[in-house]
């Protein structure tokens, strides 16, 4: 998707001015200690990492004894042993199933929904919003009974659909709220230059909001991203245990017994941390790149 030039023309001058201004205050808001504590931070983060990597090749008296220390004897067999136990392949084809699914519809859902009221500045939409608002004030678990017996109602207990089509439904606040102040930055010189183009509602959207939001697009993915894939409470009781419907949070459990080996516990955990892992590096790379190149090119 890209803006026509014509468009982007009429709104050069006004864009560059504005990232001239952001870079400025970047630079007098960065202080001294701004290196040495984003390190430090960076260290307590990757703390936690190291601790699960290292431990996911050790033995349970290794891990109590020495847990920081790096493992005497590199068990990778730990690795083969939970993907093997908890069936973990299936379990990760249908969290990325689900999780692709639920992303899509909820975009679908969410850019026209932002759209409009990122347009609208009126009484009705500053309602809608607030009411988009209200969502969050839900307790999750508040909704358990009623989405559980919603599903048996429509019998789609025990499926994959039904979650694929609940999900976004329970992202549907967050996301609208995020991508409406995205959209909202969307300069006024450049839909004005659109509309004198003849172009209609779904081409501003298409050509000029959704380039422009695109970072709050990448930020939602991302978000909802890893609010899918961890998601366990619904999971558990919507889609179920067996195993070709059950997702990785689901499976994961099956791992821990009256003998844990707990090498083999945060192996499996590792395993279903990679997949969300290589997706959100890959989508917070794209993220900054927008950021830095700035919504309107010239």
């Amino acid at each position: 998707m890209t803006i026509p030039t014509s468009w982007l023309s009429r709104a050069h001058a006004q864009g560059h001015e504005h990232a001239r201004l952001v870079r400025r205050s970047r630079r007098r808001s960065a202080g001294p200690l701004a290196v040495p504590l984003s390190w430090l931070y960076a260290l307590l983060l990757a703390a936690p990492l190291y601790y699960l990597a290292a431990s996911a090749l050790k033995t349970n008296i290794e891990i109590f004894n020495h847990p920081f220390a790096l493992p005497e004897h590199w068990l990778w067999h730990n690795f083969r042993t939970a993907w093997q136990t908890a069936d973990l392949g299936q379990a990760l084809l249908n969290s990325l199933l689900i999780s692709a699914v639920a992303i899509v519809l909820t975009l679908g859902l969410a850019l026209p929904a932002s759209f409009a009221l990122a347009r609208l500045d009126n009484r009705l939409s500053r309602l809608v919003t607030g009411t988009f608002s209200v969502g969050f004030l839900i307790p999750p678990f508040a909704a358990l009974i009623p989405t559980v017996i919603l599903a048996i109602k429509i019998h789609m207990f025990y499926t994959r659909e039904f979650q694929m089509l609940f999900l976004p439904a329970s992202a549907l606040p967050l996301s609208v709220l995020l991508l409406t102040q995205f959209m909202k930055t969307v300069p006024p010189a450049l839909v004005e230059s659109a509309a004198l183009d003849g172009a209609g509602n779904w081409r501003v959207l298409i050509n000029v909001f959704i380039p422009i939001a695109m970072p709050g697009v990448v930020s939602v993915v991302i978000l909802q991203l890893l609010t899918f894939w961890n998601e366990y409470l619904f999971s558990l009781s919507i889609t179920g245990t067996a195993p070709d419907v059950r997702t990785a949070q689901v499976a994961l459990p099956t791992l821990i017994s009256d003998s844990t080996d707990f090498g083999v516990l945060t192996a499996g955990t590792v395993l279903t941390l990679l997949p969300v892992y290589v997706a959100y590096s890959l989508a917070n790379r794209r993220m900054q790149e927008a950021l830095t190149a700035g919504a309107v090119k010239g």
